[in-house]
């Protein structure tokens, strides 16, 4: 496998930046700080993905290379397989997973698993390679060959691992010590006393003897629950009871109420009667004296008449009788002026006689206004006396239909009403599946309140007061009842507070039991995974030393025979030991006696000798300063080697001197230089 170009649109601090890479070796140049580690680290995040995990340090990877200046967080790789197929990987980095195109560009990013912490797993599944595997073997930086003199037995112990494990940070016998120690430290044996499985053993002990003790107190909950459910059923029926009981009271006090409405209005009805009866006396009466005073005034008014032509009759005869005078007078008497003065006396006389028939006549119109005003005022109140009635009778028809719709319709309402409740506590029933205690039976009830009320409407009676005091007296006697439930309930309620304690002590126990059981039942699993464990790790060591770890060997020291010139042939690792090198006199020295330069050639040596068997894919070799502290005749010889071993991988070396430029050009060896 070989990488062929990046493109870095936006990565920490590099922007719009394309690197081509060769087949074989690549020096990748650059003063420091110039973003060496940021391509390195861009090569690993955009095949694994980039983590916003600190992992305990300062910043994530996410947060200390995403841009502070652009929104553009993205880059893309080409590479080919070994199988020369060649994939294009496109990264936004603020996303999950990359898009992954084939030669023809085709997205085949689905045809991946893809993992819901780790992502599309692409590159894991075309190389078998992990993220931690990539920077354990195939990547070597500056830090993991940096090695001061007291620190050596650090590295020493790394590549003993290496050999003896497979991985330089772990050592078969500090893992089997771990686990020993930790077996017995959490869980014990059974030889120890003070260990967490002893102590949950005899805990368990203890609890049990309590718990014996407390398993009294359940049955007594069970009981006083039981009674108490047994009490609430039953308060529950009276309650409902009750509250049909205290609606059959309310249809009677309505209908007592509309019947006294009733009663009232045909007292009303009643009343009005009389006073129509009354006021037709007192017209009767009215016309009686009418009749009588008309009479009277007519007499008296005929005899006035008949007085008044008397007069006028009478004088008329004397006028006559006073014309004859005058003309006697005038005949016999011969004084002019005794003629003239008793001439005098008939137009005074018939002055006289006009005024007084005029006042008769005055008088007898006085007398008939008079007449005809006291008629009026009787008529007058004789009207008031049928517009009364009229208006009594009006408000009696009104009153009558009101009585018979009242009494119509509460016939119907009554029944409507009591249907409706025998139906809403037939429902409850229903239900709620109550079991009557107290016989009380709603259709029989029922019937008997309608049979009843039938009775009274057909008898035009109103309610009874013995009806409505026998309901009261029920309702008294389901009432006190109630009272009692509630008072048995609070009693089993203060027991019930009593047995509680008792039983959340024993709950407590026996979750505690539980709890111990659980842990001792995970500390005998755990103890059967670390024997599990001890063996498998025991065989796999086993197994290492007679199969990989020769291989490992082999390869060692081959590698480091020839990066030394012969200085150190056979490399092996001894239990007791540790790691021994073979000197070119045929002694065997401790790896800690080397220089510290050898053993970073040693290390080295074997972190390259493994990426023959970490995957099927020729992998290939990046190297991150990782000759910084080399002298110059051990950098000639590694270059050298690193051309000649791995001169059918990919090698692409991070590097801020010129020394691997000019040695390489001195030994004549191609290489593609990219500056940055």
């Amino acid at each position: 496998m070989k990488i062929n170009k990046i493109k870095i649109n936006s990565y920490g601090k590099i922007k719009d930046q394309e690197i081509e890479f060769d087949k074989n070796i690549n020096i990748v140049y650059g003063k420091n700080e110039s973003g060496k580690s940021t391509i390195l680290k861009f090569i690993t995040n955009i095949l694994y993905g980039i983590s916003k995990n600190k992992n305990g340090r300062e910043y994530s990877d996410f947060d200390k290379y995403k841009p502070w200046d652009s929104e553009d967080f993205s880059g893309k790789i080409e590479y080919e397989l070994d199988n020369k197929e060649k994939f294009e990987v496109f990264r936004d980095f603020r996303k999950k997973n990359p898009q992954v195109f084939n030669e023809q560009k085709e997205d085949i990013s689905k045809e991946f698993n893809i993992d819901k912490s780790k992502g599309n797993e692409f590159f894991y599944e075309q190389t078998k390679v992990d993220e931690k595997l990539f920077l354990s073997t195939i990547v070597v930086n500056q830090e993991e060959v940096k090695l001061e003199k007291n620190e050596q037995n650090i590295l020493i112990q790394k590549i003993a691992n290496l050999v003896g494990t497979g991985d330089d940070n772990v050592s078969y016998k500090r893992a089997m010590d771990r686990i020993n120690r930790r077996q017995l430290g959490e869980i014990g044996t059974q030889k120890s006393r003070e260990k967490p499985l002893n102590i949950l053993m005899r805990e368990n002990e203890e609890l049990e003897e309590e718990r014996n003790k407390l398993e009294k107190y359940k049955d007594s909950k069970y009981e006083i629950e039981e009674n108490k459910n047994i009490l609430l059923e039953k308060y529950s029926n009276l309650e409902i009871e009750l509250n049909y009981l205290n609606k059959i009271k309310k249809i009677y006090e309505d209908e007592k109420i509309e019947n006294e409405k009733i009663k009232i209005k045909e007292k009303i009805k009643k009343e009005n009667d009389e006073k129509i009866n009354l006021n037709k006396n007192e017209i009767l009466k009215i016309e009686n004296e009418n009749k009588k005073i008309l009479e009277k005034n007519k007499n008296k008014l005929n005899k006035i008449e008949e007085n008044k032509n008397k007069i006028k009759n009478k004088l008329i005869i004397f006028f006559i009788i006073l014309i004859l005078i005058n003309i006697t007078q005038f005949i016999f008497i011969k004084n002019n002026i005794i003629k003239y003065i008793f001439l005098l006396t008939l137009p005074t006389y018939l002055i006289f006689s006009i005024i007084y028939l005029k006042n008769k006549k005055n008088k007898i119109k006085i007398f008939e206004k008079e007449n005809k005003n006291e008629e009026e005022k009787i008529n007058k109140e004789k009207n008031n006396y049928l517009n009364e009635n009229k208006i009594i009778e009006k408000n009696n028809k009104e009153l009558e239909n009101e009585i018979n719709e009242l009494k119509n319709n509460l016939n119907l309402k009554i029944n409507s009403e009591i249907e409706k409740i025998k139906n809403n506590y037939l429902e409850k029933i229903e239900n709620k599946k109550i079991i009557k205690e107290n016989n009380f039976d709603i259709n029989s009830k029922i019937k008997k309140i309608k049979n009843n009320y039938l009775e009274k409407i057909e008898n035009e009676k109103i309610i009874e007061k013995n009806d409505l005091e026998n309901i009261k007296e029920e309702i008294e006697k389901i009432q006190k009842e109630l009272n009692n439930t509630k008072i048995r309930l609070h009693e089993l309620d203060l027991d019930r507070e009593n047995v509680e304690p008792q039983i959340d002590n024993l709950l407590k126990l026996e979750e505690k039991i539980v709890n111990n059981n659980e842990k001792i039942v995970n500390l005998k699993k755990l103890d059967k995974s670390m024997n599990l464990a001890k063996n498998i790790l025991e065989k796999a060591y086993e197994k290492m030393k007679n199969t990989v770890t020769p291989k490992f060997t082999k390869n060692l020291s081959e590698n480091i025979d020839e990066i030394t010139k012969g200085k150190y042939k056979n490399v092996m690792v001894k239990d007791d030991n540790g790691l021994i090198v073979e000197l070119d006199n045929g002694n065997y020295v401790e790896a800690k006696r080397l220089s510290v330069g050898t053993i970073d050639q040693l290390y080295l040596s074997l972190r390259l000798s493994m990426t023959e068997e970490l995957s099927k894919e020729k992998m290939p070799i990046i190297l991150d300063e990782a000759f910084a502290y080399y002298d110059t005749q051990r950098l000639e010889n590694i270059l050298k080697y690193l051309s000649k071993k791995y001169n059918n991988r990919q090698i692409i070396l991070l590097t801020c001197t010129e020394r691997e430029k000019e040695i390489l050009d001195k030994l004549k060896i191609k290489y593609n230089l990219i500056n940055l």
